[in-house]
């Protein structure tokens, strides 16, 4: 069995990898000239060069591989990145199609995002009966993943086996380059975290949603979509259990939601002037108060799926910062 991953030296991808590889499983990924491989350099891989937006590339690549994991993607929480966050999440995906019906692939898991579901009202759980959302009000992001499942659901019904994976917040060690979420962690363990914003959001661990991309390529049905979720966690939730293990007292004070999305609304700015990682817009704190109300019973129950406890994962985060000296 050969494997093909795409977006490899990302968060998701470099870890996918680990786990294709303690299984023993063949793996080649695919990346452009420009990435930065740190997180892979030392993986046993063969490695393809090129571009998900470049056809013939990835033509080159999918020779022989039996199974392609489409992970490579582009997250924003910025405003205004419209066109590449359209061109590189749903352009991308037709040459991806195209290139595993000429390759005769046998299998594609695609991996999209929870936030390409429309969500329900506040308090109905979210589940894989809630349909694509195209045109979604929260940013182009989310609805670029939604047109690019739905382009790998028309390819389905031309004959494609493939299924699409809904990942809900992914944290975990292995983050290269560090998340917004992981900075938070960070800033934490340093004592620089003073104030936050209630909310609260479904984590998992980005471990869990390797295997289950795994899991999914080996038993998913063709078709389908899986929601690999966690563990919903309210952020004062979150700051304890951040507290509990590194004995750092948790912030006493949270904006409130009508301030943080009003300081939101204008910290792009900040962060185009300065040049700065994003950490906090009005798009990640639009995300603290959607509905996280999600199952995964559709995963646990077809895929075998099983994530850990999300003290456990937070637990693992920090001793790998401390590891790699982020701590």
């Amino acid at each position: 069995m050969v494997d093909l991953v795409t977006g490899a030296s990302g968060f998701l991808g470099n870890v996918l990898v680990r786990e294709l590889l303690r299984k023993n499983h063949e793996v080649c990924i695919f990346l452009r000239k420009t990435s930065d491989i740190t997180p892979i350099k030392d993986l046993p891989v063969t490695k393809y060069y090129g571009d998900v937006l470049d056809k013939e590339s990835l033509i080159n690549a999918f020779d022989k591989v039996d199974v392609v994991y489409h992970l490579a993607g582009k997250i924003s929480i910025m405003p205004g990145d419209r066109l590449s966050l359209t061109k590189v999440n749903y352009a991308s995906i037709i040459n991806i199609i195209e290139a595993c019906f000429e390759k005769k692939i046998k299998k594609l898991v695609y991996t999209s995002t929870i936030h390409a579901l429309k969500e329900p009202p506040s308090g109905i759980i979210i589940d894989e009966s809630a349909p694509y959302c195209s045109n979604n009000p929260r940013g182009c992001y989310d609805s670029a993943k939604a047109n690019a499942s739905i382009e790998v659901l028309k390819a389905v019904k031309e004959g494609l086996d493939a299924v699409i994976l809904n990942p809900t917040g992914v944290i975990g060690p292995y983050d290269f380059p560090v998340s917004p979420l992981t900075q938070t962690f960070i800033d934490y363990a340093k004592g620089k975290l003073k104030l936050m914003v209630e909310g609260a959001f479904d984590f998992v661990d980005v471990r869990d949603v390797a295997l289950g991309h795994i899991y999914a390529s080996e038993k998913g049905r063709t078709g389908e979509s899986y929601i690999l979720s966690g563990q919903r966690v309210r952020i004062s939730e979150l700051m304890k259990i951040l507290e509990d293990i590194t004995k750092i007292k948790a912030p006493d004070h949270y904006l409130p939601i009508k301030v943080a999305k009003a300081i939101g609304t204008i910290m792009p700015l900040y962060y185009w002037l300065t040049r700065k990682k994003p950490c906090f817009t009005r798009y990640s704190v639009e995300t603290l108060v959607s509905n996280s109300f999600i199952s995964h019973d559709k995963a646990a129950k077809e895929l075998g799926y099983n994530p850990r406890p999300i003290k456990q994962c937070i637990k693992d985060t920090i001793d790998w910062l401390k590891e790699t000296g982020l701590v």
